[in-house]
């Protein structure tokens, strides 16, 4: 009851613009997750494209969008502006929709999935910390918790259109990615007129070289083990890509495939602002390691699943999963992160485990191809495992408890 009363009294202290950036990031999922629930089968089914090739595709196109933000990060502290960087992301992201159905090859497709994700690269790392500037540090966990809610009820929302639209349109592919155009633009205009900049003293949040040595530096050693914990997650969890060709891998029809996503947005909308708010009150690494737990669960399910049963509870053991950890780690990062670097922070954590992403991924995509899906997910579990033990010793170095953060 008390965690309960915490996470409402939290929900209502958030400030306005916290909101607006969920609605942001709420359009603009549904957008994406349309469009990202179908294009696997339909580059593998219509397309022709190898397994082994959506891998590679999936884990360049994340990996773009981590270098991108990088430099959006260490620009956002330089010239103060993440607002403006934050818009500039979505207003790319869709501008890149309208590709998808007009695509007439591959070649189209692989192109407007890099941009698009230059566009998340464009906004991550300066929306992220737009937030930490916004938020009282006793309501980063909450802040954070939030946005990922509405991001993930996008993503929950996009898929199930998905599956509605391929059914009432007899599964055209172009017609549902037409339709995915409209949230799009209806996100990169809410970025553009809902969200305030705050208003800081002089050059508060300047910083004249964010990528120098120097700079660098003072990110802290505490930071850095942030970045060490964030890769060995991301090491272990490979593409969703693969969730959707388990299902179809398991006999789903094209149209009920992206439902896979539904379910495990539907876990991930649910536990992502509960561990949020409750991260604000306890160590926050404890519950990136729940977190784990999880994922490991999740992988040993879905190696072994054979029928609806095995991949709706390894679905929604992955979507938890995603709850625990993906907000808690963008909120570790505002944590230990300089507030003249922030941008910069956010970035680099980004590059490190959008690198890591792509290793994952192709890792994940080589041994589908070579072996089979079953050796994919037991691969994950192997590495969640040793990612699981290497992290127990480090629970008392970072993840601090409400009572030391700044």
């Amino acid at each position: 009851m008390g965690d309960k009363g915490t996470a409402i009294a939290a929900w209502r202290r958030v400030p306005r613009s916290i909101w607006a950036i969920g609605f942001v990031s709420f359009f603009m999922d549904i957008s994406s997750e349309m469009i990202h629930a179908l294009l696997p089968l339909y580059m593998v089914g219509v397309l022709g494209t190898s397994t082994l090739a959506v891998g590679i595709i999936e884990g360049i196109a994340e990996a773009t969008a981590a270098i991108t933000k990088v430099f959006s990060g260490a620009l956002s502290d330089w010239l103060g502006k993440r607002k403006m960087l934050m818009a500039l992301g979505y207003g790319v992201a869709a501008l890149t929709k309208p590709i998808f159905p007009l695509a007439p090859h591959v070649g189209f497709l692989v192109a407007a999935r890099f941009v698009d994700r230059m566009g998340k690269g464009i906004r991550g790392a300066p929306r992220d910390a737009l937030i930490t500037d916004i938020t009282p540090p006793d309501l980063r966990g909450a802040a954070f918790g939030l946005r990922q809610s509405l991001d993930t009820a996008g993503a929950l929302l996009g898929p199930l259109l998905a599956i509605l639209f391929m059914a009432l349109f007899s599964e055209n592919f172009t017609l549902v990615f037409w339709i995915a155009v409209v949230p799009a633009f209806l996100s990169a205009g809410l970025a553009i007129f809902a969200v305030e900049d705050p208003k800081h003293d002089g050059d508060q949040h300047k910083v004249r070289t964010p990528l120098s040595r120097k700079e660098l530096a003072k990110l802290g050693a505490t930071y850095w083990w942030v970045v060490i914990v964030g890769s060995a997650f991301t090491l272990a969890r490979f593409s969703e890509a693969f969730l959707v060709l388990k299902a179809q891998d398991i006999g789903l029809s094209i149209a009920l495939v992206p439902s896979i996503m539904v379910v495990m947005n539907v876990a991930y909308f649910l536990s992502a602002y509960p561990v949020g708010a409750l991260s604000d009150r306890m160590n926050r690494l404890s519950l990136l390691i729940t977190g784990l737990l999880l994922l490991l669960a999740a992988d040993l399910v879905l190696a072994f699943a054979s029928g609806l049963v095995g991949l709706v509870i390894g679905a929604t053991l992955w979507g938890l999963h995603m709850g625990f950890t993906q907000g808690l780690l963008a909120t570790l990062v505002a944590d230990t992160a300089p507030p003249t670097l922030r941008g910069t922070a956010f970035g680099m954590f980004n590059l490190v485990t959008g690198v890591a992403l792509l290793i994952a991924s192709v890792i994940a995509g080589a041994l589908w191809d070579s072996i089979g899906p079953t050796s994919t997910f037991i691969g994950g579990a192997i590495f969640t495992l040793l990612t699981l033990l290497g992290l127990l010793p480090l629970r008392h170095r970072i993840g601090m408890t409400h009572k030391n953060r700044k």
